[in-house]
Formats: C-alpha cells, structure tokens, sequence
C-alpha cells in the first residue's frame, strides 16, 4: 500500500475575517475532495484570517501514481484558489506493508 501525503500553504490576502477565510478553505477542499476522492482538511492556522495550511491523502497501489494524483491536485488548487493562491506545499510517498 502506497500513501501519497500533501501539505499545502495557502495565502488569503482578500479575506478579512475568520468567516471570509473559511469560506474560501471550504470551497476549495469541497471542490478537491469530490473531483480527486482524496482526503482533505485544514490542518493548521484555524485562528489566522489570511494563512491556512490543508493536508490532503490519497491511497494507491504505486508511487507513481500516488505521485500523479499529487500534482494534479496541487496544480487544481493552484489554477482554482478564489480569493487566494498556494505559497508552497510540501509532499511525501510512504510505503507501507
């Protein structure tokens, strides 16, 4: 079993309060979790109005295709962020049996 894992930082320069943030989080993991099935949630900066950091999983047979999923998802909240845009993410394949 292969685990691919993404961490994603994300800057919300437009949203001036905690409600603003969270609408635009809500709509792009609700977005990626039902085009990619893969599991996704803000994973830190609940109480900062324009920072989030998501984590996403996905659950696969092969690093390759673990690796695949990856790209297209980051690339989907690169090109799909309304009211913000991806600073940097970081990712990592595990290997497990």
């Amino acid at each position: 079993m292969v685990v691919g894992v993404c961490r994603l930082i994300i800057e919300i320069p437009e949203a001036h309060s905690l409600k603003e943030k969270r609408a635009v989080v809500k709509a792009i993991t609700d977005r990626v979790q039902h085009r990619f099935n893969v599991a996704i949630a803000e994973v830190d900066g609940h109480q900062q109005w324009q920072y989030a950091e998501l984590g996403f999983a996905c659950v696969t047979t092969s690093s390759s295709h673990a690796d695949q999923i990856i790209q297209r998802v980051v690339a989907f909240v690169e090109e799909n962020l309304n009211g913000g845009y991806l600073a940097d993410y970081r990712t990592e394949i595990l290997h497990l049996e």
